[in-house]
């Protein structure tokens, strides 16, 4: 849950950005240090957000750890820079250290797509083989 909702805050800038009609779209918060701190914000809000739900949902083990918060924020924020800046011309991850951005065309868009369902796949068994064992 930790990962999701950091992906959620990943996306605040973008979509003000969008409705304002701002030409960037990718600004501070898609930069390797906007990821480091949307990354803590996401840890210490994350954490009891998400063991309140795992409560809500009488899950068997409604706690989390603070290094699988702390996984899941990181994981989020910055895989979620590193894919972005694939895709998107606007991206300037190093940014303010430098403007450019070579991983920019790493893969196609299909192929991007494509690894990213892949991995949630992977995620989703790796979480029901867990939950299976408990």
């Amino acid at each position: 849950m930790v990962f999701g909702g950091s992906q959620l805050l990943m996306d605040i800038e973008p979509a003000y950005r969008m409705i304002v009609q701002n030409p960037i779209i990718h600004g501070w918060t898609h930069t390797l240090a906007g990821a480091a701190t949307i990354g803590l914000i996401a840890t210490f809000s994350g954490k009891p957000a998400s063991e309140f739900v795992l409560r809500l949902l009488r899950y068997p083990r409604p706690t989390m750890a603070w290094s699988a918060a702390v996984a899941g924020a990181y994981a989020g924020t910055f895989s979620h820079v590193f894919f972005d800046a694939i895709m998107h011309s606007d991206m300037m991850p190093w940014s303010p250290l430098s403007e450019s951005n070579r991983i920019l065309g790493l893969m196609s868009i299909g192929s991007l797509h494509i690894t990213c369902v892949s991995l949630g796949l992977v995620g989703a068994v790796l979480f029901f083989v867990n939950h299976r064992q408990d």
